[in-house]
């Protein structure tokens, strides 16, 4: 067409391949974030796998990997609220969400997260660049101590514990969770599909399995409040900006997880009884998403890969082009958002009216599948020892961020 004797061209064909990719991404993402025990790490590797083959520009690929990445990083709080519930007698140990759940509390749970996460994404694509920007001088420094790093982040978990006992449990879930690392996570595999992923039943073991297993002893989520927020809003944007802060912080250090991030983040938030539950969430949720995106900044920058899905990226050798992927991520973010309070609710309304017992051992079945499918036999041992492992910090009292020793203590013993 012409316009003022200019002739204007639109390529319609690129943007619409490029949108098809942002479903396919979203539609990973939505499939790995509301199955329990099923990473986004995994689809992203097989569709690195598949660059050679997919039809259309390798750059689509890559903007299914990334936008998979966030979409998975907002969803997977509506499984852990709905799954993961015990019953009302074990609510003092359980995570905060789950008490927000047993409450009754599960909507505005799902609206605090999609908050959390929301306002993540946003600082995260319009702090990117100038904040890994002012990293980059330093980062050789941090990379010669890591070391250090890492092992002061150990000591201050541990100490963050309130109870002597508590502490104890959080150094010796450590330590084992360190040792488990060491022994399983290079093993050789025999996988039916994909090249071998050892992460994916080591982590569902200490993470996952423990609480599905708990679970089934209870009854399910109660009925479900309304969805109004009753957090206060000066506390709950704290919550997020610290998420978010804390995020972009982990996203330069190898081997520190989101978890970790979220203990430190709420470190810096000043005490207050009534909110706590919820800013813990709205942090955390806030972390996830906020690393997701941070990584792909530091990747860009410094040739770091931190997270399963900019490794994935890397080991597809797609061309790097940062402009696209930073808005195809605010349009995933702003999707994902969508998505959590549209199958969020339904997704608690469905887990309480099914059988909860059979909900949660079919997701148990389901990641013994898939821990088979991607590692073969090693991976259903490697899910068993993870499992005995993952419950070490909740007979203690103690947090389960202290196994994320199974990625540290290997990472340090390699540096």
């Amino acid at each position: 067409m012409y316009a003022f004797g200019v002739r204007v061209g639109f390529e319609t064909g690129s943007a619409l391949v490029l949108l098809g990719f942002v479903a396919l991404g979203v539609a990973l993402g939505t499939v790995s974030g509301l199955t329990p025990g099923l990473h986004v790490n995994t689809l992203a590797a097989l569709l690195a796998a598949a660059v050679p083959v997919l039809p259309g520009p390798a750059r689509g690929v890559a903007v299914a990997i990334l936008v998979a990445g966030v979409v998975h990083s907002i969803l997977d709080v509506v499984p852990a609220l709905a799954l993961g519930v015990p019953d009302s007698a074990m609510a003092p140990s359980t995570l905060p969400g789950h008490r927000l759940v047993l409450a009754g509390r599960g909507r505005e749970a799902l609206r605090l997260s999609a908050l959390g996460s929301g306002a993540a994404a946003l600082l995260a694509c319009l702090l990117g660049w100038p904040i890994t920007q002012v990293v980059r001088p330093f980062a050789p420094l941090l990379h010669e101590h890591l070391p250090v790093v890492l092992a002061a982040v150990v000591v201050f978990l541990v100490l963050t514990e309130r109870t002597r006992r508590q502490r104890l449990g959080g150094l010796v879930a450590f330590l084992l969770s360190g040792a488990f690392g060491v022994l399983a996570l290079d093993l050789p595999t025999a996988p039916l599909l994909g090249n071998g992923d050892l992460l994916m039943p080591a982590f569902a073991g200490l993470f996952g399995l423990p609480i599905l297993l708990e679970a089934t002893r209870g009854g399910g989520p109660p009925k479900q409040g309304d969805t109004a927020i009753t957090a206060s809003p000066r506390r709950t944007l704290l919550a997020a900006l610290a998420g978010a802060a804390a995020g972009a912080a982990v996203s330069y250090v190898a081997g520190v997880s989101s978890a970790v991030a979220a203990v430190i983040a709420l470190a810096a938030l000043p005490p207050h009884a009534g909110d706590g539950d919820r800013s813990f969430l709205v942090a955390t949720s806030g972390v996830n998403t906020s690393n997701t995106i941070f990584a792909l900044f530091a990747f860009v920058t410094l040739d770091e890969a931190h997270t399963g899905v900019v490794v994935a990226l890397d080991r597809s050798a797609v061309p790097l082009d940062l402009p696209l992927y930073v808005v195809c991520l605010l349009l995933a973010a702003a999707l994902g958002v969508v998505l959590v309070l549209v199958v969020g609710d339904r997704y608690l309304d469905a887990v309480r009216f099914l059988p909860y017992r059979a909900v949660c051992t079919a997701a148990f079945a389901v990641v013994c599948v898939l821990a088979f499918v991607l590692a073969g036999p090693v991976g259903l041992a490697v899910l068993a020892g993870g499992t005995l492992v993952g419950f070490v910090p909740v007979r203690f009292g103690a947090r389960r961020v202290h196994l994320m020793g199974v990625l540290i203590v290997p990472l340090v013993l390699t540096v």
